[in-house]
């Protein structure tokens, strides 16, 4: 080991939510690499432990002190040794209650928000004495400088890649901390997401993904000067070599625009996949969350995809409980499910987010009806994955294997439909688009046995 090896730092960052997360944490290792940071999966020994959170769900900032607890006692054994660990809380509960954790939490050195992950680096010099020794608490918001800043990828996110092109929403929907927390909608120049897609393709990604809190209100300004959106995005990622297939997370239904369905129909990059969260079926539960849409309008927007992408895979977001949700309306979120056909759909209870508009409201529904009622929704659900993912069995989809599977021997990949799928395969076919037959299928997943020639020579001679 070299003696620049031996003083490199073990970093840890545990990653609570959805993939805008997941990004910001790889972007974080990117900027503390420069620092001697390597990521480590375990916060034993650690050098610098970040919690990236997430505040959508009821109790996150009580499981944000619950895992400080814990690591509060690997930061003393470090320090009884000589050693330091430096503790932060990052992400969406860092932005919503960094003066909560500021004052239960003393032993914390660092509380940041989302869009401050480029600061790291002076945050950092400030609590380890460059400064002089201060906590830090950084909860501005300025998206603009934070993409500018951020440094290039360092690592490869292998066949699978998420790429960030929008951040905020200005929807304010009544019961999201959205807003509030990653601050209004901000697009990023199409210049730097074209450069980040070339890098991202050239480190081995073939199956690219966009992101955003509402991703489908992109409006970039490209190289003609002219503002694009996201169907004009997703056309000319589609003339990437190297990217065979595109998608993109999460949409909001006042942001469909034409252009967008034209590249499900027009563009064979872009993957037979929408999910686009309605919350629920209900017009005046629609209001009371100031959606801004209704069902029906929900309802023909899907259509108008289903014409131009007749195979495409829908998912939505539902929350149930919402306050003054009666019966009858309930009953209404079941109709549209079952109007609509999902082939898969995550749904809650309705949890109050301290902030929002519907933490005040009143007439709020009994736990027990959220829980009679989440449990007949879901097992709706249930009942169309199952019927959905059915309909393969025998078919043969070309799935990219994207991951190892926990049996030995297995590959995990995912189909144009975005379903995971398990399927036994050589290692060889890692990052590999294949032709798989389905043989079984659950609610969550397939399993399938590969159709080439090619495997079935290989498995010929492993006999």
């Amino acid at each position: 080991m070299t003696e620049s090896q031996e003083n490199r730092k073990k970093l840890f960052i545990k990653t609570w939510g959805c993939q805008m997360n997941v990004y910001d944490t790889r972007r974080m290792e990117d900027v503390l690499r420069p620092l001697g940071y390597d990521s480590v999966d375990t916060p034993d020994n650690a050098d610098m432990v970040i919690l990236n959170t997430c505040h959508i769900r009821e109790k996150a900032t009580d499981k944000v002190f619950s895992d400080l607890g814990r690591l509060r006692e690997h930061k003393i054994a470090k320090e009884a040794t000589g050693g330091q660990m430096l503790l932060a809380v990052a992400g969406c509960v860092a932005q919503a209650e960094g003066d909560v954790i500021l004052d239960r939490a003393k032993y914390v050195d660092m509380i940041f928000g989302p869009q401050t992950y480029h600061l790291l680096p002076e945050m950092v010099a400030k609590i380890t004495g460059a400064y002089g020794k201060h906590r830090v608490i950084n909860t501005d918001l300025p998206t603009l400088e934070k993409f500018d800043q951020l440094p290039e990828e360092n690592s490869s996110q292998g066949p699978s890649a998420f790429l960030s092109v929008q951040e905020g929403c200005d929807k304010f929907c009544s019961f999201c901390v959205v807003p509030y927390t990653r601050g209004g909608e901000y697009s990023r120049p199409v210049q730097s997401i074209l450069e980040e897609a070339h890098r991202l393709a050239d480190n081995g990604a073939s199956d690219l993904t966009l992101l955003g809190q509402n991703v489908n209100a992109f409006h970039g300004e490209g190289p003609d000067g002219k503002i694009w959106g996201l169907g004009r995005l997703l056309e000319e990622l589609s003339s990437f070599n190297g990217l065979d297939r595109l998608r993109y997370i999460t949409s909001h239904p006042c942001d469909v625009q034409d252009d967008l369905i034209a590249a499900h129909r027009d563009l064979p990059k872009v993957m037979p996949f929408l999910h686009l969260p309605v919350q629920s079926g209900s017009d005046k539960v629609l209001k009371e969350m100031n959606r801004k849409h209704t069902a029906q309008s929900y309802l023909d927007i899907l259509a108008k995809f289903r014409e131009a992408r007749p195979d495409i895979a829908f998912s939505s977001d539902f929350i149930v409980g919402f306050p003054g949700e009666t019966e009858k309306d309930f009953e209404d979120t079941l109709k549209l499910v079952e109007q609509v056909g999902y082939a898969f759909c995550y749904s809650f209870k309705y949890s109050a987010r301290p902030g929002t508009p519907a933490a005040n409201m009143k007439n709020l529904v009994p736990e027990q009806v959220k829980d009679e009622r989440l449990q007949r929704l879901q097992t709706l659900l249930t009942a169309q994955s199952i019927a959905y993912n059915s309909s393969f069995l025998g078919k043969t989809l070309p799935v990219l294997f994207d991951g190892f599977g926990s049996r030995k021997g297995h590959l995990h990949g995912r189909t144009p439909y975005n379903q995971a799928i398990h399927v036994p395969a050589a290692q060889r076919l890692y990052g590999q688009i294949v032709n798989v037959e389905i043989t079984s299928a659950g609610s969550t997943a397939l399993t399938g046995r590969i159709q080439t020639l090619e495997e079935k020579t290989v498995d010929k001679q492993a006999e």
